[in-house]
């Protein structure tokens, strides 16, 4: 079947005191868009996906469901390509943005978010404010008033290749070795699974397992005291507004990646979706490498965050589908099955695509697979054609 594709942009007014991406006038934003259609085939529904760091109107499911007949819109937040001080509340207000100019610029009816790997969590959260508003400001105290924004609910959700949310994801994979941020490369050996001298080895003991977990989640916690520290001394010296910037090594770090008997799936051991997991823990595009203090709390933080996929699932009523990849390098198996037990909608489904990889690079054989499931299942809920 024959797809265009058809770029657009959407600009709209802001509230912020800052400028948190590069160019474009203060007090606007602008929101790039693609949209992937069918040239023979109308539709009154649209899958809508995006990431907070969007990117991905070319993913190979992207481009297989418009060819398979679906439309599909790929929104790019305004943090495209960079989350350094990327906040979780904004990029639900240019989703809203999109939602609500999809339907005056193209007229459709029905809406499905398309949540894709970090996008999951965005959806969920976006649903959860569209069904509930609560949320006037970040975690941080900047005005992001989701209440006001008047978000259209979607009428469904597909959580494809899905994790939990990026504050979860990365306190799974911090590296609880480093114990002091002011010294990260001093790291404690008995913690350290990519040292060589470390006592533990794999298949690693459920006590291991456990002591490790806990000293990631102490780590994300030790970080968002200091965050919260150096935002009370800014706005105690008069710069309420005031924003800095940090690093924050080892971010690649998971039993997973070294012990295929943890959240075992057919995903190959000793590699991660970067790669080789001991260089990416350090490398330059590592999850929160370069980030803000008031990014931290909104996206990084694992008491902070808004995005928490699970809870904001455990809050919305449309229909869900679940897709898992069991050989995904990046969202494992415990990802799609905590999704799926946590949505609080009566109508929910998960659909298991084996030997599928995070891309479908590796495999391109199972992908039609997955569009014919969602293509089934939007079927059946009279989401899919004209």
């Amino acid at each position: 079947m024959h797809y265009a594709r058809e770029a657009y942009g959407i600009s709209y007014q802001d509230q912020s005191f800052r400028k948190e991406t590069y160019g474009g006038p203060v007090g606007r934003v602008f929101i790039e868009c693609m949209r992937i259609r069918p040239t023979e085939v109308e539709s009154r529904s649209v899958i809508v996906f995006s990431h907070p760091i969007g990117g991905g109107s070319f993913l190979p499911m992207v481009t297989a469901l418009a060819a398979a007949g679906h439309h599909v819109i790929y929104c790019n937040t305004r943090f495209r390509g960079n989350d350094t001080a990327l906040t979780m509340e904004k990029c639900v207000l240019d989703l809203g943005a999109c939602i609500r100019d999809l339907k005056t610029r193209f007229g459709y009816e029905h809406v499905i978010l398309g949540g894709w790997s970090g996008g999951g969590s965005l959806a969920m959260f976006y649903q959860d404010q569209a069904e509930h508003p609560t949320i006037r400001a970040t975690p941080a105290g900047d005005t992001a008033d989701l209440v006001a924004a008047d978000l259209i609910p979607a009428d469904a959700i597909l959580l494809l290749a899905a994790h939990v949310s990026r504050a979860v994801t990365l306190t799974e994979w911090m590296d609880p070795s480093i114990t002091d941020e002011a010294r990260p490369f001093d790291r404690d050996v008995s913690l350290n699974i990519y040292d060589p001298a470390c006592p533990e080895q794999p298949p690693y003991s459920a006590a291991f397992v456990q002591r490790f977990r806990a000293a990631q989640l102490a780590r994300n916690r030790r970080i968002t005291a200091w965050v919260k520290e150096q935002l009370a001394a800014l706005k105690a010296a008069g710069d309420e507004h005031a924003e800095r910037a940090f690093v924050v090594h080892g971010t690649m770090c998971d039993v997973r990646w070294t012990d295929p008997t943890q959240d075992p799936s057919d995903r190959r051991p000793g590699t991660c979706y970067l790669g080789e997991p001991r260089i990416a823990n350090d490398g330059p595009v590592g999850l929160a490498r370069f980030t803000t203090l008031r990014s931290w709390l909104s996206q990084w933080s694992y008491d902070d965050t808004r995005a928490d996929g699970l809870g904001n699932a455990s809050r919305i009523s449309c229909p869900v589908l679940v897709i898992n990849n069991t050989a995904d390098l990046a969202c494992t198996p415990s990802h799609a099955a905590r999704l799926f037990d946590a949505v609080a909608s009566a109508d929910k489904s998960i659909v298991q695509i084996k030997d599928a990889d995070h891309y479908y690079a590796e495999r391109p054989d199972v992908m039609p697979l997955a569009v014919a499931a969602v293509g089934a299942w939007l079927t059946e809920r009279g989401f899919h054609g004209g």
